[in-house]
């Protein structure tokens, strides 16, 4: 790759400590328009495409079972998870329980605290007829574990592990289900806090927390141009990250037995911004 320059931990840290902890501080000014919607729409379709039942909504086009099996609780990781836009806006409202993952202190704090205000909403919806607050919490049907660290280091067959956990909010189960594995590890917008060792092994050990064949490691990431062809990476240096190219993360992900299911470009987003593509990988 032609970047020589590699992020440094701390300087990341120390950038998005900075921001504030809301939409538009997590998306670089552009939470208050259309992309959280666009964003979270197209990585829901992204994942039913894959895992059609995690489709909560009744459909002709699936036949009624004769006699309803034990419902299976469906476990996403959300890591760089910031203040829970993912967890809330795409998982959530799909799988049962979710760990986020976050290692700055101001975004973790407000997810907690808007996680936990989910338990006083009740089944409150809004002036458009939208649920209020965190799906699942306040029934106790669904729940989300705060853990406070960074990726480097992160281990998520183990996330006990050199981490902080902050607490559970929701569901309890009857066993602890911490080291249980997950049907979906979901990487957005923070990879590129990783240098090329970092992620290679994160992701070595993210496939071995995977809970079986169909699970999923999600990857949704800017791209960089490829001038000539080939795999490149562009260092920013005011948050101390790497924005990868198409070739160099397929080069990553060759490396460590992750084969690409399948891959879309997010389309709708403004002009002006780095192209936006997700991969579905699975283990090889």
């Amino acid at each position: 790759m032609t970047s020589d320059t590699q992020p440094n931990l701390q300087a990341g840290i120390d950038f998005w400590q900075k921001q504030p902890a809301s939409l538009d501080g997590v998306l670089g000014g552009f939470g208050s328009g259309p992309l959280p919607r666009i964003d979270a729409l197209g990585s829901r379709q992204f994942l039913l495409g894959l895992l059609p039942e995690l489709c909560a909504v009744p459909s002709t086009l699936r036949l009624p079972r004769v006699e309803p099996k034990p419902q299976r609780r469906y476990r996403a990781l959300d890591v760089g998870a910031g203040i829970g836009r993912v967890t809330v806006d795409v998982l959530l409202r799909l799988v049962s329980d979710v760990v986020l993952l976050e290692p700055v202190e101001s975004f973790i704090k407000e997810a907690m605290e808007q996680c936990k205000n989910s338990m006083l909403l009740g089944s409150s919806h809004n002036d458009s007829g939208y649920a209020v607050g965190w799906p699942g919490i306040a029934d106790g049907r669904k729940s989300v574990t705060f853990v406070k660290a960074p990726l480097q280091n992160f281990d998520p067959a183990r996330p006990n592990n050199n981490t902080e956990i902050l607490g559970r909010i929701g569901f309890t189960p009857a066993e602890d289900d911490t080291e249980s594995g997950f049907d979906i590890i979901w990487c957005q917008w923070c990879l590129g806090h990783l240098n090329d060792s970092d992620l290679t092994e994160f992701l070595r050990m993210s496939k071995y927390a995977l809970r079986d064949p169909r699970s999923l490691i999600v990857v949704k990431e800017n791209l960089c141009a490829e001038p000539g062809g080939r795999p490149t990476a562009e260092f920013d240096e005011a948050d101390s990250s790497l924005t990868r190219s198409d070739l160099a993360f397929k080069k990553i992900f060759r490396e460590v037995g992750l084969k690409v299911f399948r891959e879309k470009v997010q389309r709708g987003f403004p002009q002006g911004l780095y192209a936006v593509k997700i991969y579905a990988l699975r283990a090889s």
